[in-house]
């Protein structure tokens, strides 16, 4: 993936921040649960279950909070660029197996995860507008951090 799908210059509403971050969840989720049929390492497994539990957690906070606010998440270029950059990335993943899959699937949580905090320090966080959005933001992006961290451990452990 690259930032190009994250580097929108129009200031984004609140219900598009919303479906951003509730995509980038949903993409990660399905990849590790992917992954967790695949992965043939168990810290990669390992890696995915936390992907799966933790994207899962984060969601429903999400999908919680914006019911609470009465908000519907709205789709826009960022959140279909995401989906389409992980379509094609899926696609690429589908093709391997075993250690390759393992690799692949690592290296790509690490740039995956890079560009999610990328944007939610740069561009999601500082444009919300709603207190307990941006804090649920903030939220998700230490918990991210940390699985960026976990990814890159995880990619040198396997090359």
């Amino acid at each position: 993936m690259n930032g190009a799908a994250l580097a929108q210059g129009a200031k984004l509403t609140d219900p598009q921040i919303a479906h951003i971050a509730y995509t980038a969840g949903v993409i990660d989720i399905a990849a590790a649960k992917e992954a967790l049929t695949k992965a043939s390492n168990k810290d990669v497994k390992a890696f995915a279950q936390d992907m799966v539990r933790d994207h899962e957690a984060v969601n429903k906070q999400a999908l919680d909070l914006v019911k609470k606010l009465n908000v519907t998440p709205q789709d826009n270029d960022t959140s279909k660029a995401l989906t389409k950059q992980a379509a094609d990335k899926r696609a690429e993943l589908d093709k391997l197996s075993g250690a390759a899959f393992d690799k692949a699937y690592a290296a790509n949580e690490v740039a995956y995860h890079k560009q999610v905090n990328s944007a939610l320090e740069t561009q999601l966080i500082p444009s919300s507008n709603n207190a307990e959005l941006k804090s649920l933001l903030q939220t998700g992006l230490k918990i991210f951090q940390g699985h960026q961290q976990h990814a890159e451990h995880v990619s040198a452990e396997l090359k």
